[in-house]
């Protein structure tokens, strides 16, 4: 087996960081050593296969984005992103595990999706990845199916309170799956928005003639995440199942989970960059020669971006540094603006939702930690140890010690990176716009390794699809 050492840098885990060397044994980590160590006497460097000089630079364990949808279908299309665009974007930038979302909608066998997406993955994928199952149909069948998909490594489930006849589940529904994850341990998911409430703003302002992409913001209020993430919350304290609520973007939906929290409830949450950074006012001032008011299009998701003055923005900042949200996803569905946004020219509520940003999350965050948002170890918690520990990987995942996978990104805070489409800027999803076009990162990407073996250097994409193993996940290594 090749053998490769990290020589130099300085090793950023959750609880701290030190400078170290990093030796690969194959696909493991063997060992972390004091600088410049030697190997019974010999020279450790002149020792090995390969040697990765990272002077002057940070050695973190690869990131990990449990929330992603490659290749999902969705409105009468489909993400545009493949699980090999998209996981080689996503080792481009850092992150060297996903855990995408298996889709089922109403009357479709669990299992076969299952299978389904397991056949879109296989043979495919740059880095590692996993899964987790959309329940948008709770029968008897479905709790049947979350025992066997358990035995197969896919420990988490998540479920609806919007999009009435695609994913919505009811109350009820909920309560059943809930219970099911209480007894078998798996990890509640809940997009969490009250999806009456919006289907009726949203009939209103189209009445009103208010069709430009700014209006899906207003017609999904944050009265609506709040009052559904705390229902959510009392069905989980129904029943004792540990909850996940994905995408928070609302301050009030994190003061409810705070709440939860301090009273000891298993109930987590995690933001996305668009929420950090991105407002509605910023969607509603897009405007440009080739799509005038629809070019805010490019910024639609759900649950979507908060208004800048009602100060979401900074509260999640903060909730991060306080861990009152523990993790950051991208929740990475692409979509082009050429036959995919524009199916929604003229009635907002077609533009399929979602931003792509699996390429960009580590680089974003890290921007956090020069503006001093959050510490380096913080933003290694946040984007790769707790999503390991939450959703059942850690010690392989997440960490960089002896005995884990050799999943490591070697990261230069003295680099630069411009963010965008064009000459000298990072793109490499499949998208014919970016949403984070124009911004600037005191930070870059230089060496990733996946399972001990280098997949970027020099900022380079190195790899080959099908590089990339399922991972078969453990239950959730976060619960109070």
């Amino acid at each position: 087996m090749a053998t490769t050492l990290i020589s130099g840098g300085t090793v950023v885990n959750a609880i701290g960081t030190g400078a170290a060397d990093v030796l690969i044994d194959g696909e493991k980590i063997a060992a972390v050593l004091q600088p410049g160590s030697t190997l019974l006497g010999h020279d450790l460097a002149a020792s090995v296969d390969t040697v990765v000089d990272a002077t002057g630079k940070y050695v973190i364990p690869g990131g990990i984005d449990a929330h992603t949808h490659m290749q999902m279908p969705f409105g009468g299309t489909e993400a545009s992103d493949t699980f090999e665009t998209g996981t080689r974007a996503a080792a481009i930038g850092g992150t060297t595990s996903i855990v995408d979302f298996v889709v089922q909608y109403p009357d479709e066998n669990i299992l076969d999706r299952y299978q389904a997406w397991h056949d879109k993955a296989a043979g495919q994928c740059a880095i590692d990845y996993g899964f987790h199952q959309i329940l948008s149909d709770v029968q008897d069948s479905s709790l049947t199916a979350m025992d066997e998909l358990i035995a197969e490594g896919v420990t988490s489930f998540k479920l609806f309170m919007a999009y009435e006849g695609v994913f919505l589940s009811d109350d009820g529904q909920i309560l059943r799956a809930f219970q099911k994850g209480a007894d078998n341990g798996a990890m509640m998911m809940m997009h969490a928005e009250n999806g009456a409430i919006i289907d009726v703003l949203v009939q209103q302002a189209l009445a009103r003639g208010e069709t430009s992409p700014y209006f899906h913001g207003t017609t999904r209020p944050w009265q609506a995440e709040e009052e559904a993430t705390h229902r959510a919350i009392m069905l989980a304290d129904l029943t004792g199942a540990p909850l996940y609520v994905v995408h928070v973007s609302a301050k009030q939906a994190v003061e409810q989970i705070a709440e939860a929290r301090d009273r000891g409830l298993n109930v987590f949450g995690e933001t996305c960059p668009q929420y950090l950074y991105l407002s509605l006012e910023d969607q509603l001032g897009a405007s440009s020669a080739e799509w005038g008011d629809f070019e805010g299009a490019k910024w639609v998701c759900s649950t979507p971006l908060r208004s800048k003055h009602e100060g979401h923005q900074h509260h999640m900042w903060q909730s991060l540094r306080t861990n009152d949200i523990q993790m950051v996803s991208t929740d990475h569905c692409p979509f082009c603006m050429k036959d995919q946004k524009e199916l929604g020219v003229g009635d907002f509520s077609k533009i399929p939702n979602g931003i792509g940003s699996v390429e960009h999350r580590m680089d974003l965050m890290y921007q956090g930690v020069v503006t001093g948002q959050i510490t380096l170890p913080r933003w290694v918690e946040l984007t790769s140890t707790t999503p390991a520990r939450m959703f059942g990987m850690y010690g392989q995942k997440g960490v960089i010690q002896p005995g884990a996978d050799g999943d490591v990104v070697v990261y230069d805070p003295n680099g630069h990176t411009s963010i965008g489409i064009g000459e000298g800027r990072s793109h490499h999803m499949n998208m014919d716009y970016s949403a984070w076009e124009g911004y600037e990162i005191d930070g870059r990407v230089d060496t990733v390794l996946s399972r001990g073996r280098v997949v970027v250097d020099a900022g380079g994409y190195i790899g080959d699809k099908g590089h990339g193993r399922y991972i078969k996940r453990g239950l959730s290594q976060y619960l109070v």
